[in-house]
């Protein structure tokens, strides 16, 4: 890492990388941990010392004593999830409010607008996007559309400016013919929470972070979700509402470009996805359900079973290119470990033409080309060093490396933070 750059640690593939876990294990090397997109349908889920966490909102280096954890602009909060999470984790003898800053600039999520994540997702029938119905979506449309509420409002004659809000909500429902909720007990609990959240430090986060970099303090940026579910440049339509890329942590945070120091890639050993869209290696066999029972593959939010499939290198080359990369950290690796026979699909063919480029389209017409290799059948999950693994395994890593043309330089084989073993550069 570098003074006075802001490393920022990225999901390659379609979320559920495992990005909590190796925040925590970075964690201890930086002063700062910032949060710059995304809202509480992400989960990252953190296991150590018996104990499972699981965070929505609040950076995943809120474990380590003394850092500064910084909710930036680009986040959308939940007040009411926000306090139920923050006084889960003040349960386990963690203190947030002197350690935790959120940006005035981060946009609310109210009530009315998971209903209008509901509705809209009813209404597209067959065409379901496959929302968390969190309520991201619509806010991140109040906020393109310059009709949002904002964390820093909760200060100025906020109760006018929600009544505003909610009844223009309700015109969008009944417009959609969806009138049968009741949200006053929701409503309430969320009120608790904006009290709540006015006993945090409520900061304007792109000043406080470009001072912490000019007073050399060391900042880690992470990211949800995933780079296959950037706005931009995911499986639209099928993608999440905002920015999950490197350039991202730019806009959600209010960092110039050229402060940008190193870039992590997490990835799996294979793949996985929630929810709709297309998934050209997913697994329908025995296979993918084996990899889906071995890895635990369900949603650390919502509990949804994940999709699974071999590795898609086409898919990898393109988040890469994307973000930047500099250095790829292997999650799961372990899952694996059993199988006789690795896949990774090194191609496509699109309408019967083979491209190593992800194309514009692919929900349709689009064919896996594999490369197999042969499995380790190793239990590695008790190796301390990459001088234990086995050829087939070191093998597999020097393919990716030469694939994807980006240095593998670390390697999780289990949910504990030990379990990480960093190679040498």
């Amino acid at each position: 890492m570098e003074k006075g750059k802001v490393d920022v640690l990225l999901g390659l593939q379609w979320g559920d990388e495992g990005k909590g876990k190796v925040v925590d294990v970075l964690t201890p090397h930086y002063d700062v941990v910032a949060r710059f997109q995304g809202g509480p349908n992400a989960g990252h889920t953190l296991e150590f010392e018996g104990e499972k966490y699981v965070l929505r909102s609040i950076p995943s280096g809120i474990f380590q004593g003394g850092k500064v954890n910084i909710v930036g602009n680009g986040v959308v909060l939940a007040p009411d999830l926000f306090m139920q999470e923050a006084k889960d984790l003040e349960k386990s003898g963690h203190d947030l409010r002197l350690r935790l800053h959120i940006s005035k600039k981060a946009h609310l999520i109210m009530p009315t607008h998971r209903l209008l994540d509901a509705a809209n997702e009813a209404a597209k029938g067959k065409s379901k996007v496959g929302t968390t119905g969190k309520g991201i979506g619509p806010t991140y449309t109040d906020k393109i559309s310059r009709n949002g509420l904002r964390v820093g409002d909760i200060f100025d004659d906020f109760e006018t400016k929600y009544a505003a809000h909610k009844a223009r909500h309700e015109e969008m429902l009944k417009a959609l013919n969806y009138t049968d909720y009741d949200i006053t007990e929701v409503e309430k609990t969320w009120m608790e929470g904006i009290e709540y959240l006015k006993q945090f430090k409520i900061v304007d986060s792109e000043h406080e972070i470009n001072h912490l970099l000019r007073e050399g303090k060391t900042i880690l940026c992470e990211g949800a979700q995933g780079t296959m579910l950037d706005i931009d440049f995911g499986s639209y339509p099928f993608v999440t509402s905002s920015n999950t890329i490197c350039a991202g942590a730019c806009t959600g945070l209010g960092i110039g470009p050229n402060k940008i120091g190193e870039v992590f890639g997490i990835m799996k050993a294979y793949c996985t996805r929630v929810g709709a869209g297309p998934f050209p290696t997913e697994l329908f066999d025995e296979t993918g359900k084996k990899i889906r029972d071995l890895g635990h593959e369900y949603g650390a939010v919502t509990g949804r079973e994940r999709r699974c499939g071999w590795i898609d290198l086409v898919a990898l080359r393109y988040s890469i290119m994307i973000n930047g990369v500099t250095q790829l950290i292997m999650m799961k690796s372990d899952v694996l470990d059993t199988f006789d026979t690795i896949k990774a699909c090194v191609a496509y063919k699109v309408n019967g033409v083979e491209t190593r480029d992800f194309p514009y389209n692919i929900e349709k017409d689009v064919e896996p080309v594999y490369v197999e290799m042969k499995g380790w059948q190793t239990d590695m999950t008790r190796f301390t060093s990459e001088e234990q693994f086995p050829a087939a395994f070191s093998d597999y890593i020097r393919f990716l490396e030469k694939e994807l043309e980006t240095p593998i330089t670390s390697i999780s084989i289990g949910p504990d933070r030990e379990q990480t073993i960093v190679r040498a550069k």
